[in-house]
């Protein structure tokens, strides 16, 4: 996980309210992830991957008794883990019970979002820094809000190109519409994301490397198929023991996300991400829409300092160019691809590469000086290890 970016904290919460909540007062600071229904095991190993540092329980009089059992099992664990105890301040039992069990504090449901805020300031500053392993391989996002994006197609010659630099490299396509990138390839698969989500704990190197599809170059690609669930009903926590699971495997993971509707799942792989490329043309109308979506993470605290401006389909003589979308998104923009509208439609036909295709073209040119840019932020890390004991316990 890149380590510029913000923290994250887990909760075990009573319902997707008290979540809400807490992840609103809690938006300028880092990303709150449900921990489910409150299973140690599942806690500790969200703590691994998230490297989070400090954990809210929520307690209720019914199952205090689980709750704190919860929180004694979590600190023998992980000694250097603070854990914030949530529920009703008036009951003074409940409280006594969470500081018995070892809880640094205690807040009450429905607290004012500057209290909590500056509790888990005061905390974090008596906290050991998170140390996101050094293994982990590279992640870059491109999203925008558009389906009808060429995501697929850029994506897939960004990963060609960091594959070719030596990095293993998987192509995670959940663009909509859905598995353009093996299709536009001429390739079928038999695993896709969903299967990926349901065997997670069986996720480990004779799996990825029997299951995933290759292509040519020798880039994994993993992709939606027709009948897998929308990546908003993914949960937060799912999708962090996912990332965190592929980029111990491989060196980096390109992930094309454009046409997605904003959802938590979205957030988590933009705040889990190293490199965020935003997509986006020149035509006002998607503009507008892109917007929308960034502005609204702004207004939520989102740290999107991380995220760089693709202006794809560009015409040098139509308004708006590249630098009046920069300054409207405020962001730098990273490159500028040309429209090139007739070898973008015969590399999708023939199902061939631009790269086999039209070498020399701008397009194909501007696709793989992005690439090797990417292919350089990851380039010093070590080859992944075979791994996954944090995930699948002892067996």
């Amino acid at each position: 996980m890149s380590q510029n970016l913000s923290q994250t904290f887990l909760a075990i919460t009573r319902n997707h309210t008290d979540l809400e909540w807490l992840q609103g007062a809690l938006a300028p600071l880092g990303q709150v992830v449900s921990a489910g229904s409150g299973s140690l095991d599942e806690l500790l190993a969200l703590v691994d991957v998230t490297f989070a540092s400090l954990v809210f329980v929520g307690l209720d009089r019914e199952h205090v008794v689980a709750q704190c059992a919860l929180i004694e099992g979590a600190l023998e664990a992980k000694p250097m883990l603070a854990i914030v105890a949530l529920g009703d301040g008036m009951d003074n039992q409940l409280v006594l019970n969470a500081m018995r069990a070892g809880a640094r504090d205690f807040v009450s449901y429905g607290s004012r979002s500057s209290e909590v805020a500056g509790l888990v300031r005061r905390l974090s500053k008596r906290l050991p820094a998170a140390t996101p392993s050094t293994q982990l391989g590279g992640l870059t996002v491109l999203y925008g809000v558009q389906s009808n994006a060429d995501g697929a197609l850029l994506a897939n010659h960004m990963a060609q190109v960091v594959q070719k630099s030596g990095q293993q490299t998987l192509l995670l396509d959940l663009g909509l519409p859905r598995g353009d990138s093996l299709a536009l390839l001429g390739l079928e698969s038999s695993f896709h994301f969903g299967d990926a989500l349901r065997h997670l704990r069986r996720l480990d190197a004779t799996l990825i490397d029997s299951a995933f599809t290759r292509c040519e170059v020798g880039v994994r690609i993993l992709a939606y198929a027709s009948h897998d669930e929308p990546l908003e009903h993914t949960s937060a926590a799912e999708l962090y023991m996912l990332l965190s699971a592929l980029r111990q495997h491989f060196q980096h993971i390109v992930v094309n996300l454009t046409g997605q509707p904003d959802s938590e799942a979205l957030r988590t792989f933009v705040s889990h991400c190293d490199k965020l490329l935003w997509y986006t043309d020149q035509n006002v109308l998607d503009c507008r829409r892109n917007l929308e979506v960034l502005n609204l993470w702004r207004e939520k605290g989102m740290k999107l300092d991380h995220a760089r401006l693709l202006v794809d389909r560009y015409l040098r003589a139509v308004a708006p160019d590249s630098d009046a979308l920069g300054k409207s998104f405020g962001m730098e923009v990273i490159a500028t691809l040309a429209y090139s509208p007739e070898v973008r439609l015969n590399a999708k036909n023939q199902g061939v590469t631009l790269f086999e295709l039209a070498p020399r073209e701008v397009l194909t040119q501007s696709l793989r000086t992005l690439g090797e840019r990417l292919a350089k932020r990851s380039e010093n890390l070590a080859k992944p290890k075979s791994w996954f004991s944090r995930l699948r316990g002892a067996q």
